[in-house]
């Protein structure tokens, strides 16, 4: 499923129409970023949780020449599924 197909089905479903729809959807996602940038948790109960994780700094080797690598420690975004989720989805 796009993003597009997204904002037709949600526009079906409440009666916007699809502009009011796609912006009301792009915001949502802006405000997704924009809090996890900002290093905040967001958790939308029965769906699951966005946060921030740190991976740790690691050695890895070039695969041209072999040589190591030393890949420094980063923070990358994930999403958690709920509980409930996972149950309903079993």
């Amino acid at each position: 499923m796009t993003k597009a197909d997204l904002v037709e089905k949600v526009a079906d479903a409440t009666g916007f129409t699809k502009t009011e729809t796609a912006v009301i959807c792009e915001k949502l996602i802006d405000t997704i970023k924009e809090s996890i940038i900002a290093g905040e948790r967001i958790e939308l109960r029965r769906f699951g949780t966005f946060m921030l994780k740190e991976r740790k700094s690691r050695m890895a080797r070039n695969p041209r020449t072999g040589d190591p690598v030393k890949i420094p420690k980063r923070q990358i975004p994930v999403f958690k599924v709920s509980k409930l989720f996972k149950d309903m989805l079993d």
